[in-house]
């Protein structure tokens, strides 16, 4: 153990994630202006998120019911009553200078998600993560700063306010996560479960969710919490996990070197692979809440509530422990099959129509998922329907088929061809009365390789089977012609 390693071991990291996820509602969460990704700067603005005199926001009814399901899926208390507050925040893309959120009385509280590593001999290792609060509230406009990714080295900045008024969740987590690793996949599940939701696109690259970080070391057995920093701007979960870890050995070195760890947020600089000092942080008073006045007090009835549970769907950790334990995959294809619920509905289309689980998670994570990745297409935009991957799929166990002849058929099938016309005519030769004169065939035509296998070169075998499928047009039962083939080569 290195000098580096044993100073490491001392200490260890709290870690706990703030995440922002937009709704995809279609309007605004107090206005009906769209709430679009893409449109021109300053065209989805209206007098309400422009924060005009004489105007007042109206709660949009599917940011609550989107706010809620995800509090249930995420173990939440859901408050009976809860409201709105004011955070004075003065900045240019805040052009009411506050913004409306919730302070005290969140929507939802006190839930937790399960995260899932792997060990280093690939056994799965479930941990859970406490949710503190879950709360709604009103996006920023978005700062462009011209000849530079942030406001100090630039020449100048403009605002588009397209995304102010763009209903959020944020959702805070206990201090319960210690690593990079555990960070990204809870991040990565907390996504998972907003898509499963339907209630947001979870996407990075638009700003759909966002996380910021928050980050002390303490030596190994202190109570005592250290001195937290907080972690901006990273744009992908591989980058989450690097900002931490590069954190931690940051904030280590620091308290070796005997130099003191300030509040502050800092940015992470995916080019440097590093944080720099943003700002010094502010606290909550900072921001002087106070309630919305503009806003009544939200009520969910004990009926709501009940109709919105009954509308959650199976989500992904429910999925993955159904299709270990009673489909009996392996975590590796649970986890792939799981990471989008339209993949998961299209395996459990395949399972419906008969197909075997086992075969059916081959397909979809193997030769069909590297072909959506060359063609950059989702499962729902191929044209072979589950039906007809069940059929493929049965057809081959039968012996009606060989595994290789539906590789070959793959692109036809993905295509749109039914699996009766791509195998018309493609039957596997199961008589060995018909295979046997092939066989006898092959050996006669390669005289040298015969006389190698049997001088020791057993080998020599897959070349001869080779040979028949080659001149069946791989239609020779794969088994038979093995079984055929040695007989024939050692009698």
């Amino acid at each position: 153990m290195t000098a580096a390693t044993t100073v490491k071991t001392k200490y260890e990291a709290i870690i706990g994630l703030e995440t922002h996820c937009q709704l995809s509602t279609n309007t605004k969460i107090f206005s009906n202006s769209s709430t679009a990704f893409g449109a021109d700067p300053n065209t989805n603005i209206d007098p309400v998120c422009m924060g005009l005199p004489g105007v007042l926001p109206v709660l949009n009814e599917k940011v609550l019911e989107y706010a809620v399901k995800a509090g249930l899926a995420l173990n939440c208390q859901i408050a009976k009553y809860s409201k709105f507050d004011r955070k004075q925040y003065f900045y240019p893309d805040l052009p009411k200078n506050y913004q409306i959120s919730q302070y005290d009385l969140p929507i939802a509280e006190h839930g937790w998600l399960e995260i899932e590593l792997v060990d280093a001999e690939g056994e799965p290792i479930r941990k859970r993560i406490g949710v503190t609060r879950l709360h709604m509230e009103e996006d920023a406009g978005k700062l462009v700063h011209a000849g530079s990714d942030r406001l100090s080295g630039s020449s100048y900045s403009l605002v588009d306010y397209n995304r102010a008024g763009v209903p959020l969740v944020e959702i805070v987590s206990e201090p319960d996560l210690r690593s990079g690793e555990e960070a990204a996949e809870y991040a990565q599940e907390l996504r998972r479960i907003m898509r499963y939701l339907g209630v947001s696109d979870g996407n990075m690259q638009e700003g759909s969710l966002r996380c910021d970080v928050n980050i002390s070391v303490r030596p190994v057995g202190q109570q005592k919490f250290g001195v937290k920093v907080e972690i901006k701007n990273m744009n992908s979960f591989n980058a989450i996990q690097r900002a931490i870890d590069y954190e931690i050995e940051r904030q280590i070195a620091a308290i070796e070197a005997g130099e003191p760890i300030i509040q502050e947020t800092r940015l992470w600089e995916e080019g440097a692979q590093r944080t720099i000092s943003m700002r010094v942080k502010e606290g909550s008073s900072d921001y002087r809440y106070f309630p919305e006045p503009d806003l009544a007090p939200i009520e969910v009835s004990e009926s709501q509530l009940a109709q919105w549970r009954g509308e959650l769907p199976e989500l992904p950790a429910q999925k993955r422990h159904r299709y270990e334990t009673d489909l009996g995959l392996s975590a590796y294809d649970t986890r792939v099959l799981t990471e989008d619920r339209t993949v998961a509905d299209y395996f459990e289309g395949v399972i419906v129509a008969g197909g075997n689980p086992k075969a059916a998670a081959n397909w979809i994570t193997q030769d069909i998922a590297a072909y959506l990745n060359k063609q950059k297409l989702s499962i729902t935009e191929i044209a072979l329907t589950p039906a007809n991957l069940a059929e493929v799929i049965n057809r081959i166990e039968s012996g009606k088929i060989s595994n290789a002849q539906a590789k070959q058929k793959l692109p036809d099938l993905l295509s749109g061809i039914s699996p009766e016309q791509a195998f018309a005519g493609q039957e596997l030769i199961t008589d060995p009365s018909v295979l046997e004169p092939i066989i006898d065939e092959a050996i006669a035509a390669n005289p040298k390789e015969l006389e190698k296998y049997r001088n020791g070169n057993t080998k020599l075998k897959g070349f001869f089977v080779g040979q028949v499928l080659k001149k069946t047009d791989k239609r020779a039962d794969p088994q038979l012609t093995n079984e055929l083939v040695e007989k024939k080569l050692n009698s």
